[in-house]
C-alpha cells in the first residue's frame, strides 16, 4: 500500500509538470517505488536533537538538556524507541559519562554534571537510540562543546601554531604560554613535554619558560592524518608538578580541495555545474580562487569560493579532453588539481533552487542515449518517503520540470534520476524551506524590563490557524555573560532539518537559517552540492538485498543468554533465575527454549543494579553452564566536527569563566560544592594502615568487620567452606555448607557477594581462587545497618573481578553482573524571591532558568515564570519544541534586567 504522502504527491503530478514530456509512471518504475517502500518499512529510522541550556560551559556546571526523538516516517515525535543513550566524550574520544534515560512519547530530559576532576577542553555530547545504530554513528546527535576550567585549575596554557614547509618537509613551530589562575605569567618554570600524535609520542623534551611565561616547541609535521596533543608538565614554585594537555588542531597549512559535479558526473557535451570545497588542516572552510584549463592549456573560466571555502562554476566538457583547476590560496601559493574524468555518455542534472515557490530541474541526455522507447524517471524523497515521481520518454536532450515547494517537506530532499533497468544515473541534494512545517510562535514577557530578583512571566501562543498541543523547553541566560554566537549556534532547526541527514561536517549551521536572502540561499545550495547522500545503499535497495537491521527497536531492558550442559551443548527447557537485592529483593524465573536460549524481557531498573543469573536443569540440579549475552556499548568514533575544536578554550571563555568562578566560590563557601582537587598543593605521605578489602561493598565501610579472611589465607583449601571453617569464633556450617552463628540456633547467616544477597547454599558454588576477601559481621554494631537481614549475622564476600568488569562467572551455573540501567537526573533549582533586596549571598547563576517540560494547551497557548538573578544585563530566552502535528518551533527573546 502506498503511503499517504505518496498518494498526495500523485494527485498533484499534473500540476507540477512544466512540459508535456513527463507522464504517469509505468510498471517498471512502480517496482522501484515498491522496493523503496519495502526498504523503508523494514528499516525504520529516528533522529535525535538535544536542546542544551547553554552554548558552552565551565567545570562545575550542569549541562541541562531536553531530548526530542523523531521518527523519519513522518517527522513527528517517535513512538518507537523508549530508551535514549547520552554520552559525554572528551578530546581523546573516550566516554567520561554515560547516561541511559527513559523516553516518553518521543521526549526525554536530564543533566550531565561537569565535575571539577575534568580538565578544560573540547567535549562532545552524543545522543542516540539503539535503532539509530543501524544507520551508523554519523547520524547520531553529536555536538562539540567547549568546557573551561579555572575554578579547580591552577595553571592555564595558551597555544599558538605556525607552519613551515621546506621542499616536501613540513614542521610546526608552537608557542605555549603558561599563567596562574589569576592571569600572572609563570616565568622561569621548568617544563617537560611530549608531543603525542595518534597516541604515539613523536617528540619529547624539556625547557624553561621565559619572562613572558612562554616556551617555544618545534616538531616535524606527522605524515598521517589524525589528532594530537602536547602533554606539558610544569613545575610550580612550591615544587608541585602540574600536567596540562594542549590540543593540536592542525599540523600543516595544507588545504584540501575537492570538486563535485552536480548530479555526480561530468558528461561530454552536456553543461554542468561543478561545486568546489576547500578545507584547511583544522577542518574549516577556507576561501580560494583559480582558473579552469583544459589539457591543451586553454583558459576556460575562472572561479572563487563565496562562503566557507565553497562555490561553483559552469563547464561544458568536450569529448576526449581532460581538465584541471589551477587553485590560488590566500597565502599566494598555487596548486593544480585534476577535475573528475569526463564520461563519454550519460545524464546530467541541473537544479535551480533560487525561486521561493518552486524547484526547477533540467535533465540533460547524451545524444546516443535518446530512444523513444526508453524512460527517464524522476523522484524526490525525504527520509525514504516519496514526495514526487514522474516519467518521461528519452526523446529530447533536455527535459524540464518544476515542483512546487509547498509539496515538499522542509529539510534535505534527495533528487534522483533513474534510467535503464531502474538504475540511478544522477542524484543530488536540495534544501527546502517550507513555512508549512514551521510552528509560528509569539513569545513575550509581561513587562518590558525588570529589576534584579524580579518575577518574570512569559507567555507563548501558536499563531497557526490549526493549533495543537505541543511540548517545549526553554533556557534563559544573561546574554552579557553567556554571549551567543548566532552563526555557530546549533538548534532544533539546524539539527532536525539539516545536520541530522548529512554525513559530513557542517560548519556554522545556523548561518543558513538567519535570513532568507538570495546570497544565503546560494550558499546553502553550495553546501548541498558538496554533501553526499549515504543513509542507505541504492544499489542494494534496487537489487532487493536489504540488510537485516542489526538493532531492534528498544522498548525495555532485556537480559538474554544461553544455558548449556557442562559439555557445552544447549540445554532445552533449562530453568534460569534472575534475582537482585539492590533496593529490595527481586526475583523472576524463566525456561529456556529448544536451543537453550533464555530471555528476561520488559525489565526496568536504575543504574548500579546488581544481578545474579542462576541456572538449573530440569531435575533442579546445578550441573549446567550459564552464558549471559554481553551488552555491547557503542564505540566512540573520531570527532567529525573538527572545525568546532578550540585550542585555547580558557582564553575564549575567559569572561564566562570569571563569572562562573564567582558563582562556584560562593557555592563552595555555602557548602553546596566540594573541590576534589583542593588539597593537591601539598601531599604528605604518612604511615597508614592499608585497607585489606578496598573493593568491598560492606555497608559499614570496606574493612569494618568483626573478622576478615583474605585470599592469601585461603591458598591451601579447596572449597570456601573449608577456608572459613575454624577461622572465626562461633562461625559454623551445616553439612550442606550453609553458614550460621553458634548463638543463633542454626539460623542461617545472610550472605552478600559483591553487594548482592544470595541464598545460604550459594557458598558451595564459589571458586576459592575467585575470592578476594570474606568479612564476617557478628556484633550488633556491624550487623544493625543490614536491618532484619543482619539479625543472624552477615558474610560479605568480595570477588577478584579484574578491575570491576560487568560480568563475573562465579561458577559455570552462576553469573553476576551489573548492567547499565536508568540514570538518575536532577531537577533544576529555580529560586523564588519575596523581595528585590539583595542580602549577603548574591545570586550569580549563569543559567537563570531552565524548564524542559512546558506543555501548551489545545489552543497552542501556555506560560511559565521565574525570577531574575542579581546580575543585570540583557537576558535571552531560547524557546524550542514541537507539536503533535510535527511542526517544530524556535523563538528567541531578549529583555533587560536593570
Amino acid at each position: 500500500m502506498l503511503t499517504k504522502r505518496y498518494l498526495t504527491a500523485l494527485t498533484g503530478i499534473c500540476i507540477v509538470l512544466v512540459l508535456a514530456a513527463f507522464q504517469l509512471k509505468d510498471e517498471t518504475f512502480d517496482q522501484l517505488i515498491k522496493k523503496i517502500e519495502t526498504y523503508v518499512r523494514a528499516n525504520p529510522q529516528e533522529k535525535v536533537y538535544l536542546h542544551l541550556d547553554k552554548p558552552y560551559y565551565a567545570v562545575g556546571d550542569n549541562i541541562w538538556f531536553k531530548s526530542y526523538i523523531l521518527t523519519s516516517e513522518n517527522d513527528r515525535l517517535s513512538s518507537l524507541s523508549k530508551i535514549l543513550y547520552v554520552d559525554l566524550i572528551n578530546e581523546k574520544d573516550s566516554t567520561v559519562q554515560a547516561l541511559t534515560l527513559p523516553i516518553t512519547e518521543g521526549l526525554s530530559w536530564g543533566n550531565i554534571n561537569l565535575s571539577d576532576s575534568l580538565s578544560e577542553g573540547n567535549y562532545r555530547v552524543r545522543a542516540y537510540t539503539q535503532l539509530m545504530r543501524n544507520s551508523g554513528p554519523e547520524y547520531f546527535y553529536d555536538k562539540t562543546i567547549k568546557v573551561g576550567n579555572a575554578w579547580s585549575n591552577q595553571v592555564s596554557v595558551k597555544a599558538a601554531y605556525n607552519f613551515k614547509t621546506v621542499g616536501t618537509e613540513s614542521s610546526v613551530a608552537s608557542t605555549l604560554q603558561f599563567s596562574n589562575r589569576d592571569g600572572t605569567t609563570l616565568s622561569g618554570n621548568d617544563v617537560r613535554y611530549s608531543v603525542v600524535w595518534n597516541d604515539k609520542i613523536i617528540k619529547s623534551g624539556s625547557g624553561k619558560t621565559n619572562g613572558s611565561g612562554m616556551l617555544d616547541l618545534n616538531f616535524n609535521s606527522p605524515k598521517d592524518n589524525g589528532t594530537g596533543r602536547i602533554l606539558a608538565t610544569v613545575t610550580m614554585p612550591d615544587k608541585k608538578k602540574v600536567l596540562k594537555e594542549v590540543l593540536i588542531d592542525a599540523v600543516s597549512s595544507r588545504v584540501d580541495v575537492q570538486f563535485f559535479p552536480e548530479g555526480g558526473n561530468m558528461i561530454a557535451g552536456l553543461p554542468g555545474k561543478v561545486a568546489i570545497k576547500a578545507v584547511n588542516a583544522a577542518g574549516k572552510g577556507t576561501d580560494v580562487s583559480g582558473t579552469i584549463v583544459d589539457n591543451e592549456g586553454n583558459l576556460l573560466s575562472t572561479f572563487s569560493t563565496t562562503y566557507l571555502g565553497m562555490g561553483n562554476f559552469i563547464l561544458i566538457p568536450e569529448p576526449g579532453k581532460s581538465y584541471k583547476a589551477k587553485v590560488k590560496f590566500t597565502d599566494g601559493s598555487e596548486q593544480d588539481y585534476p577535475l573528475p574524468e569526463v564520461q563519454k555518455s550519460g545524464y546530467a542534472l541541473s537544479v535551480n533552487n533560487t525561486d521561493s515557490t518552486k524547484l526547477q530541474l533540467k535533465i540533460y541526455i547524451s545524444a546516443d542515449l535518446l530512444n523513444p522507447g526508453a524512460d527517464v524517471n524522476l523522484l524526490v524523497q525525504h527520509n525514504g518517503n516519496i514526495y514526487f515521481t514522474s516519467t518521461a520518454k528519452a526523446t529530447k536532450q533536455i527535459i524540464s520540470a518544476s515542483i512546487p515547494k509547498k509539496d515538499l517537506p522542509s529539510g534535505v530532499n534527495h533528487i534522483v534520476v533513474v534510467a535503464g533497468a531502474n538504475q540511478p544515473v544522477c542524484e543530488r541534494l536540495a534544501f527546502i524551506s517550507n513555512s508549512e512545517d514551521r510552528l509560528p510562535l509569539k513569545l513575550d514577557t509581561d513587562q518590558p524590563s525588570y529589576k534584579r530578583r524580579a518575577h518574570v512571566t512569559m507567555n507563548f501562543s501558536d499563531l497557526n490557524t490549526s493549533p495543537a498541543v505541543g511540548s517545549f523547553s526553554v533556557a534563559v541566560t544573561n546574554a552579557d555573560v553567556v554571549v551567543p554566537d548566532p552563526d555557530n549556534e546549533s538548534n532544533i532547526l539546524t539539527s532536525l532539518l539539516l545536520t541530522s541527514d548529512l554525513k559530513g561536517y557542517v560548519e556554522r549551521p545556523n548561518h543558513y537559517f538567519l535570513n532568507s536572502s538570495m546570497e544565503t540561499i546560494r550558499e546553502l545550495d553550495n553546501l548541498m552540492l558538496t554533501q553526499g547522500w549515504s543513509r542507505f545503499s541504492w544499489r542494494k535497495m534496487l537489487e532487493g538485498s536489504f540488510p537485516q537491521p542489526k538493532f531492534d527497536v528498544q522498548k525495555t531492558f532485556r537480559i538474554t543468554g544461553t544455558i548449556n550442559t557442562l559439555g557445552g551443548k544447549p540445554l532445552p527447557n533449562g530453568r534460569v533465575s534472575l534475582f537482585s537485592s539492590t533496593k529490595g529483593f527481586f526475583m523472576v524465573d524463566t525456561v529456556a527454549d529448544a536451543n537453550g536460549r533464555f530471555v528476561f524481557d520488559k525489565l526496568s531498573y536504575p543504574d548500579s543494579t546488581n544481578f545474579i543469573v542462576q541456572g538449573k536443569n530440569i531435575k533442579g540440579k546445578n550441573r549446567v553452564e550459564i552464558k549471559v549475552d554481553p551488552m555491547p556499548g557503542q564505540v566512540v568514533t573520531k570527532n567529525k566536527n573538527t572545525g568546532d575544536l578550540e585550542i585555547n578554550v580558557n582564553e575564549t571563555l575567559s569572561k564566562y569563566i570569571q563569572q562562573s568562578n564567582q558563582y562556584f566560590d560562593q557555592q563552595f563557601k555555602q557548602g553546596f560544592l566540594t573541590r576534589s582537587t583542593l588539597q593537591l598543593n601539598e601531599v604528605k605521605i604518612t604511615q597508614k594502615k592499608k585497607n585489606p578489602t578496598p573493593n568491598s561493598a560492606n555497608l559499614n565501610g570496606a574493612g569494618n568487620a568483626d573478622a576478615i579472611i583474605l585470599s592469601k589465607d585461603m591458598l591451601t583449601c579447596i572449597t570456601l567452606v573449608q577456608c572459613l571453617q575454624g577461622k572465626v569464633a562461633g562461625l559454623m556450617f551445616t553439612p550442606q555448607g550453609e553458614p550460621y552463628l553458634m548463638r543463633n540456633n542454626g539460623k542461617y547467616m545472610a550472605i552478600y557477594i559483591d553487594g548482592i544477597q544470595v541464598q545460604p547454599d550459594f557458598l558451595a558454588s564459589i571458586n576459592v581462587p575467585d575470592v578476594e576477601s570474606v568479612e564476617v559481621l557478628k556484633s550488633g554494631a556491624n550487623t544493625s545497618i543490614y536491618g532484619m537481614n543482619g539479625g543472624t549475622g552477615v558474610l560479605i564476600i568480595t570477588t577478584k573481578r579484574g578491575g570491576g568488569g560487568a560480568y563475573t562467572q562465579y561458577s559455570p551455573w552462576i553469573v553476576a553482573f551489573s548492567p547499565k540501567g536508568y540514570s538518575m537526573t536532577k531537577d533544576f533549582y529555580s529560586p523564588k524571591y519575596t523581595s528585590t533586596d539583595v542580602p549577603g549571598n548574591t545570586d550569580l547563576r549563569t543559567t537563570v532558568y531552565w524548564n524542559p517540560n512546558i506543555i501548551s494547551d489545545a489552543s497552542g497557548k501556555g506560560k511559565f515564570d521565574f525570577y531574575t538573578s542579581d546580575q543585570p544585563g540583557n537576558y535571552r530566552a531560547v524557546f524550542e519544541g514541537i507539536n503533535l502535528n510535527g511542526k517544530i518551533a524556535r523563538q528567541t527573546l531578549t529583555f533587560q534586567v536593570k
